[in-house]
This record gives structure tokens, sequence and C-alpha cells, in this order.
């Protein structure tokens, strides 16, 4: 998604928020990170999506569409949740 995009779909004043500097942004409640921090950190790169066609039951597309946008990523998380549940149980072959 190009900036434009993003700024489009945004409801934040971006204005606002560009005239800023680094002294006007509150970090009182951000937790300083020290060293025990990036000793266990973790980079993760997003994983690429791979685009299907899917067939659901009305009613479960709904409840996941009650939530607002963002629909097909909480089915990917439910999915994934069970995958590695699943995972856990049985002996990969």
């Amino acid at each position: 998604m190009s900036e434009n995009n993003i700024r489009k779909t945004s409801r934040t004043d971006w204005e606002r928020v560009d005239a800023m500097s680094d002294e006007d942004i509150d970090t009182s409640e951000i937790p300083p990170l020290g060293e025990e921090f990036f000793a266990s950190a973790e980079l993760r790169l997003p994983r690429k999506k791979i685009p299907i066609t899917m067939r659901v039951d009305p009613d479960v597309l709904d409840w996941f569409k009650s939530f607002g946008k963002g629909y097909q990523t909480r089915i990917n998380a439910v999915l994934r949740t069970y995958m590695e549940a699943y995972s856990k149980r049985t002996p990969s072959s």
C-alpha cells in the first residue's frame, strides 16, 4: 500500500504529526528497552500471504465480518491457532 493510500484512509491529522519534532512526542508511558530485551529479541518478517478462494457458510462469514475490517486476517489467525494447537498434539510426518 502506498503512502498516499494510507493517508486517504486514515483519520489521523498527518499535517500535525509531520510538523511535530521528536521532543514533542510524549514517550513517558513507553518503558525503556535495555540489553535484556535486545538479547532475546527476534526479527519477525511478515509472511507472504497466498490468495485463495474458500467456501464458508454464510453465517460464519457474517460473524467474522461483524467485527469490522480485517475479517480475513482474523480468519487466518483462527486457522493458524488451530494449526499450531493440532501440530503440538500430532507428530510431524
